[in-house]
């Protein structure tokens, strides 16, 4: 029986994700910061629910402790947006350094922590929520400093432990779940949480290790770097 964490799982693509990998018949341990929110309305006997802040190293490792399967997927999907910041006058750095840390350096510390339950299982898939807007290529509009240059920084993160980890039988998928009708994408975005996430749960089942490290488009689409 396959066995995924799920991080940021209260609300978004997180409970989607969460509802998904469950009738997928996958147990699920599924993170929350402070709040269960939408994660007390499901309730499932394949379903254990984690207090855990992705910055913290020691409730990262709390929560991991009590995995005692091992896992086969990791989705780090816990993330931020930024200050929207008019102009670069208007930059906060001590909001750019919270963005930067649960965006890029958050995920990267929760594989690090969750490394030995996926050799335990003799491998997996680690999904890292990434963004079009990540991409340089693509940055015609500018602006959204803080989150671009998080998302940026994680795909550069990623790929640059392909190599390493796919020696550990581990394959990284670097997704952009489009924009996704959520707290952060807001009402007026176009694709809705659970057409994004089936999505990602079909580039999920094809990811092989050769594929490792790919950044696609929940349809599949390849983006630019």
């Amino acid at each position: 029986m396959p066995v995924a964490l799920v991080t940021g799982a209260n609300r978004g693509l997180g409970l989607e994700f969460t509802r998904q990998l469950l009738e997928s018949g996958y147990t699920v341990h599924a993170t929350y910061r402070t709040s269960k929110g939408g994660l007390v309305d499901l309730r499932h006997p394949k379903l254990h629910l984690h207090s855990m802040d992705v910055r913290n190293v020691k409730e990262i490792a709390s929560v991991l402790q009590q995995i005692e399967t091992g896992l086969d997927l990791l989705v780090n999907n816990a993330g931020v947006s930024d200050g929207r910041w008019v102009s670069i006058e208007d930059i906060d750095f001590e909001k750019v350094a919270e963005v930067m840390d649960i965006n890029a350096v958050a995920p990267v510390r929760v594989t690090q922590q969750a490394l030995p339950l996926l050799d335990q299982n003799g491998g997996g898939t680690v999904v890292m929520l990434s963004s079009l807007m990540a991409s340089i290529a693509d940055c015609h509009s500018g602006k959204s400093y803080a989150y671009r240059a998080s998302k940026t920084a994680l795909n550069m993160f990623t790929v640059a432990m392909k190599k390493e980890l796919m020696g550990r039988n581990i394959s990284l998928l670097l997704v952009h779940p489009g924009w996704v009708e959520t707290d952060m994408g807001g009402p007026h975005a176009p694709v809705k949480t659970d057409e994004s996430v089936r999505g990602i749960l079909e580039r999920i089942e094809e990811q092989t290790l050769p594929l490792s490290g790919r950044f696609v488009e929940y349809t599949g689409r390849t983006l630019p770097w």
